[in-house]
């Protein structure tokens, strides 16, 4: 059964730091895979990607400089794979629950992503 969980969400203060985790299982292999984040009434917006290997990354300009996506391939069980996504000098406007994804194209539009796990909430206060 295919299944992304994530895990890492909670509260800090405005320049504060978390660091999100993504255990995918499974399956065991996709092209992609990456963070996104919604807020009630708006679209979802996607915040970083990385490619199966790490050698592609890409990062939505609101968080460029601020976080981190990285992935460890290595499997204590098979098929199970972890994407990390440390966020430093964390803001108000990044309070979102946060979503990872995997899929088979490049780029942070949702519609490139057809696996999804159920979401973890960041809050940031000021």
């Amino acid at each position: 059964q295919v299944q992304l969980v994530e895990s890492g969400g909670g509260s800090v203060q405005a320049g504060g730091s978390l660091r999100l985790s993504c255990v995918a299982s499974g399956f065991t292999y996709y092209h992609y895979m990456a963070w996104f984040r919604q807020t009630p009434g708006k679209e979802r917006e996607g915040v970083a990607m990385i490619s199966a290997a790490g050698g592609l990354i890409d990062y939505a300009d609101s968080v460029k400089g601020r976080f981190t996506i990285s992935r460890d391939s290595r499997s204590t069980d098979y098929g199970k794979k972890t994407m990390y996504l440390q966020m430093d000098s964390l803001k108000p406007e990044d309070t979102a629950m946060y979503y990872c994804a995997a899929g088979e194209r490049f780029g942070l539009l949702p519609d490139n992503y057809h696996v999804w796990g159920q979401g973890t909430q960041v809050t940031v206060s000021s």
